[in-house]
């Protein structure tokens, strides 16, 4: 049994931090929308010779040092799957084809762990509803519940409490991902949510979808994490200036780093904005909204 499947990246409209909770994570809210950037990941399942033991997980990605065992994150998806089904007696072999850079603010391992889950829930035809997908994600990760189905919601919790909104209206999405990398705990702990001075107006990006109006969606977007970056917030500046400068309605950080994304309604604009970010920059990308 093997199907093959695409794993699509994810961008935060809107980051906000409301609160450390008692459990130790923060409550956020967040905007979330699917790109069309994607990993391409198949999964073949084989009988394994054990039939009544847990058959082996390998994963191969073509990416040096993202783990090929069971530390990687959809073989913790596909192991969470089979114990949550009782389903015994499988090989899993799982390929991807990563485009999706790596701890770039972009979902990329919480897209492969959630696509992962949703194909063997298709392959063995176990029927899991999507609220059922989306609880076992967050075990595994606070962005693999939107990733289950993707589209735009609006999340908030760890990223667990997921609300459908009125689809973006389609546009152009520049991405470009300065060469560091920004730690998502060490942001948490540096975060202080009685001092964050600056905040998305979240209410007015949700008014601006139901209007459809895609100027005004631009001009609301925020990311608390921009401010309290530990590096980079030159780099960060610049890649804006050049969105700005082709005429992105707006732009912003994704997630907590270090990618950003500009908001294009002409195919053009985002071109001229894409051919000179990729001048300076390996992982740059022209997509559109999905």
């Amino acid at each position: 049994m093997t199907k093959t499947s695409k794993a699509y990246a994810k961008i935060n409209l809107s980051l906000d931090v409301i609160e450390k909770m008692q459990d130790g994570y923060h409550y956020l809210i967040s905007v979330m929308q699917s790109v069309g950037l994607n990993d391409e990941i198949t999964v073949k399942c084989l009988k394994s010779s054990e039939k009544n033991e847990r058959g082996k997980i390998s994963i191969v990605t073509g990416v040096p040092y993202l783990p090929g065992d069971e530390r990687n994150i959809a073989a913790k998806a596909a192991l969470s799957f089979f114990e949550h089904t009782g389903i015994t007696g499988y090989d899993i072999d799982i390929v991807i084809q990563k485009k999706i850079p790596v701890c770039a603010g972009l979902g990329g391992g919480s897209t492969d762990a959630a696509c992962v889950l949703r194909m063997l829930n298709d392959i063995f035809e176990t029927g899991l509803a999507r609220q059922a997908l989306e609880t076992l994600g967050n075990t595994l990760g606070s962005d693999i519940p939107f990733c289950i189905e993707g589209g735009t919601k609006l999340a908030k919790g760890r990223g667990e409490i997921l609300t459908d909104l009125p689809s973006m209206p389609h546009s152009y999405i520049v991405i470009c991902k300065p060469p560091f990398s920004c730690s998502t705990p060490e942001l948490f702990k540096r975060i202080d949510c009685g001092k964050i001075h600056a905040r998305p107006d979240t209410d007015g990006l949700v008014k601006s979808l139901e209007a459809g109006d895609l100027l005004a969606l631009a001009r609301h977007m925020y990311n608390v994490f921009e401010d309290i970056l530990p590096q980079g917030k030159r780099e960060i500046e610049e890649i804006k200036s050049t969105l700005l400068d082709n005429s992105a309605l707006g732009c912003v950080m994704t997630g907590t780093g270090p990618s950003v994304f500009g908001i294009f309604n002409d195919h053009v604009n985002a071109q001229n904005a894409y051919k000179q970010l990729i001048t300076g920059y390996t992982d740059c990308f022209l997509t559109e909204t999905i």
